[in-house]
């Protein structure tokens, strides 16, 4: 068994704290036959399974550390997949065009014996925040769509329950990019909300803004239905993004028993769709978002927990 690390140009990661990499580390030092692989040389045959060009590749952590103080390249060989290989996708999202056609190439290679984690059809049905929902007694009462007489109606019934603030955000957005934060009573709301729907060239989200989330979210990773370890983010002095790209401090944390419940929950059906690295966003006990993209955090995950998390999802294969 082999393992291809599907992932974007290294120019574009944080190598010190990418989880593809930290995994790619992990499954080296464990004595695995990993590769990494590029978009530009990735490509499909129509009768037989394809020669890849791959990238072994020479990686550190820094002491007592699960960040990486190196990561480079060898020189790439030519690698001939054979039905067993197993591919793991971690392009980054949004989840657009580009990466719908990499879902639909991955799951081509399915039909020749070639495992993809996360799953392409498994990640296909289920949309990362839509798929929160589901969990209704964990909803926290939002408006997807771009309908302007759907939004207003929504406004009235976000003022009936009192809120003060809503936020706007793209239905196939990650690392808090283009979330944004309003009062209720702005006077340009409708402009706003068009504007937003013409960025995202289709559907947005638009929830009310819990401002619990100054004392913290939590994001909790699990592996094949099991928790792993949890960890709260907590926004920085002045700004409600709890996004650790956008500079979020984090720190050890524990689901609450029915929290947990949920998130298992969640975990086994996806686990079913042989998606099994899973990380969802918590706030003030309900569940925001169930990333199943490219899953991230891992490294901090770790960090915060004293493991490294990624040994266990080599350890799976």
């Amino acid at each position: 068994m082999r393992h291809l690390i599907f992932i974007d140009p290294l120019e574009k990661l944080n190598i010190k704290k990418d989880s593809s990499l930290l995994l790619a580390h992990t499954f080296k030092e464990l004595g695995k036959e990993v590769y990494i692989v590029f978009e530009k040389d990735f490509y499909l045959l129509d009768s037989e399974l394809p020669a890849l060009e791959v990238y072994p590749f020479a990686s550190e952590l820094k002491k007592n550390s699960f960040y990486l103080s190196d990561f480079k390249l060898k020189p790439k060989s030519l690698l001939k997949l054979k039905k067993g290989d197993v591919i793991h996708m971690r392009i980054d999202p949004p989840y657009d065009g580009r990466y719908q056609r990499y879902l639909w190439m991955l799951e081509y290679l399915e039909s020749f014996g070639i495992r993809i984690i996360n799953n392409p059809k498994g990640i296909m049905l289920h949309n990362e925040k839509l798929h929160a929902f589901k969990q209704k007694q964990s909803q926290i009462g939002s408006f997807v769509g771009l309908s302007l007489k759907g939004f207003e109606s929504y406004l009235l019934t976000v003022k009936d329950r009192l809120y003060k603030e809503i936020i706007m955000k793209p239905l196939d957005g990650f690392s808090g990019i283009g979330v944004e934060k309003f009062d209720v009573s702005h006077k340009d709301l409708k402009e706003i909300f068009k504007r937003k729907i013409k960025e995202s060239d289709g559907p947005i989200i638009v929830q009310p803004f819990i401002d619990k989330v100054y004392q913290g979210e939590q994001r909790a990773l699990y592996y094949a239905g099991r928790e792993l370890g949890t960890i709260l983010k907590k926004p920085l002095e002045g700004e409600f993004l709890s996004n650790i790209a956008q500079g979020a401090a984090f720190e050890r944390s524990k689901l609450d028993s029915h929290t947990k419940n949920l998130c298992d929950e969640i975990a086994w059906d996806l686990k079913a769709y042989d998606v099994p690295l899973v990380a969802y966003d918590i706030l003030d006990g309900k569940i925001t978002e169930v990333n199943i993209t490219c899953p991230g955090l891992i490294v901090e995950v770790s960090h915060a927990m004293g493991v490294n998390l990624a040994e266990e999802i080599a350890n799976s294969f």
